[in-house]
Formats: structure tokens, sequence, C-alpha cells
């Protein structure tokens, strides 16, 4: 990807960003990249919608082994 190609990128995904933000999504920047990288994968974007607000409704459906690990000083 040139320079420009990635600069357009990433002021579309701080765009994005802004605009989950106003409608208050709770997903950070890096969760909203993968979503958005899965769906130009061609996965539903509506499905992927369904399993974010379950993960959210409850996170213990998340596994414990795909959770982040705590970071260490």
């Amino acid at each position: 990807m040139d320079e420009a190609a990635a600069q357009t990128a990433w002021e579309s995904l701080d765009l994005l960003f802004h605009i989950s933000n106003i409608l208050d999504t709770g997903l950070d920047q890096h969760t909203l990249s993968v979503l958005i990288a899965l769906c130009d994968l061609g996965l539903n974007p509506e499905a992927l919608a369904a399993v974010v607000k379950e993960l959210q409704r409850d996170p213990s459906l998340f596994p414990s082994t795909l959770t982040p690990p705590a970071s260490t000083p």
C-alpha cells in the first residue's frame, strides 16, 4: 500500500471511529478495524453486529484464551 492509500485508510478509520463514538457503540479503534476487515473479506455485517451485541451483553461468552494478556511493567 502506498503512502497516500495508507493515509486515506487511516482517515477513513478515524472517521468511522468518530461515528462509532457518536452512536455510542462501545467499540475501540482496533475492534472497529477488525470488524471492517472482516466485512471487506465478505462476512455478513449484520451477523457480525449480532455477535458484537451478544458479546457486549454477556462477556463471559468470550473464551478466556482469546482475551489479551495483562500487560507487565
